[in-house]
């Protein structure tokens, strides 16, 4: 197989592994040099002789090339969306009453468990491949919409298939704690034995997830109901993760913390104890401001608080079809900058490196170095700060996976 060389680039923006939170590796006029599926070499273009190498030349438009992004929050195994629930949210009602009428995430339930597999497995494919034209080269993807043994393992079934021919990574999270099904409503006990003694074994036996996520609220999970779930999962080989002190203050950093989860995600009511159990731990902070956004809350992650104590502070879109229907990471980081004063370097590596740690996967993707995978996005920009300035807008001329090119914006 040739090498590939990507040239005629601005240059380079990436976190690296050497550097501290916030700072960036900034190249400019280079020559990205690409040996199967990983970065062999980034030189000066001066350096380049294109004529002494069997080579196949990607032009690089005089963009900029960054990662692709990670994205660590993920709910794309979904049927039919719920924009009438977004009006009802406009008209007055919080996202906790819809829930309590029966919406929310038992009404995506219902749709899901009448749909076939083949319409689900068409849905989603073409959901995740739209990550793609953002920048986003790999996602974590979570179960959590089917709620049943059958529809659960119907749900990771969907993900590995559709990870086959997609070219995005796709890393699977088992999420049948994500509510009570209707079934359950006044059996949630059963339910939580279903969960324990049956669906996990059942992924487990399938290898067909890699993390364990639960919904810890005390109106959905609470943290002891979270902490034997997730205690479960970790003697099946899944690693904790968990939706943590987002609506209310629940103690779900300290529990992430308690069962060693790779990450703890929302925190938005995070406590001043949880935050310091998080920093003398490996625990990822796991950011999703769209999800505040979206759902009209005055009150977000406190991100400078954890970027001041040393947390490395991730983001994800956390895409779903009740409170954060976006596959857009570029608007995550302006929303990242203007509503919780991250800095545009800040939000590249919470988006990238940092996202790549909160699913395990910083050893292969998230920076733009020798020998990780060649997953760049190059993207048509004067400097890295444009990207959360120039808000709403997708600014991805191209995107190579593997050391492939996957997608190219049809202007360019």
């Amino acid at each position: 197989m040739k090498t590939k060389v990507i040239t005629n680039l601005s240059g380079i923006v990436t976190p690296t592994a050497q550097l501290p939170f916030g700072q960036l590796h900034i190249q400019e006029d280079c020559a990205i040099i690409i040996e199967v599926d990983t970065i062999k070499e980034i030189i000066p273009e001066s350096q380049l002789n294109i004529d002494k190498v069997d080579s196949e030349i990607i032009d690089g438009k005089r963009c900029w090339a960054l990662p692709g992004y990670v994205d660590p929050h993920t709910h794309p195994v979904f049927f039919k969306t719920r924009e009438a629930e977004f009006e009802m949210r406009i008209k007055g009602k919080s996202y906790e009453e819809i829930a309590q009428m029966g919406g929310g995430i038992r009404n995506s339930v219902r749709d899901f468990r009448k749909a076939s597999i083949e319409e689900l497995t068409e849905i989603t494919y073409h959901r995740i491949l739209e990550f793609l034209y953002y920048g986003t080269t790999t996602i974590e993807a979570k179960s959590g919409y089917g709620l049943s043994l059958k529809d659960e393992l119907r749900s990771l079934r969907i993900l590995r298939k559709v990870s086959k021919i997609l070219p995005i990574t796709i890393v699977p999270t088992f999420l049948g704690a994500h509510e009570i099904p209707d079934e359950f409503q006044n059996k949630r006990e059963l339910y939580i034995d279903l969960i324990i003694k049956e669906m996990i074994p059942a992924v487990a036996e399938e290898n067909l997830a890699e993390f364990c996520d639960v919904f810890a609220e005390e109106h959905v999970f609470t943290i002891q109901e979270s902490e034997r779930i997730l205690e479960a999962a970790k003697e099946y080989g899944l690693q904790p993760k968990i939706h943590a002190d987002e609506l209310t203050y629940s103690g779900g950093a300290e529990l992430a913390v308690k069962v060693k989860a790779i990450s703890a995600d929302h925190l938005l009511m995070v406590s001043d104890e949880g935050i310091s159990a998080m920093k003398k731990s490996n625990v990822i902070p796991v950011l999703l401001p769209g999800t505040a956004f979206f759902l009209g809350k005055n009150r977000y992650a406190p991100a400078r608080k954890l970027i001041e104590v040393g947390l490395p502070v991730a983001l994800a879109t956390d895409y779903n079809p009740g409170s954060s229907f976006t596959q857009n990471m570029n608007l995550i980081l302006s929303i990242a900058c203007t509503q919780m004063r991250m800095l545009p370097a800040e939000v590249l590596w919470a988006s990238t490196l940092n996202s790549a740690r909160a699913i395990n996967r910083n050893n292969e993707y998230g920076s733009l170095e020798i020998n990780k995978k060649a997953d760049i996005t190059l993207m048509n920009i004067p400097n890295y700060q444009y990207i959360p300035y120039h808000y709403g807008m997708n600014h991805v001329v191209a995107v190579i996976k593997h050391g492939k090119t996957v997608y190219q914006h049809e202007q360019y």
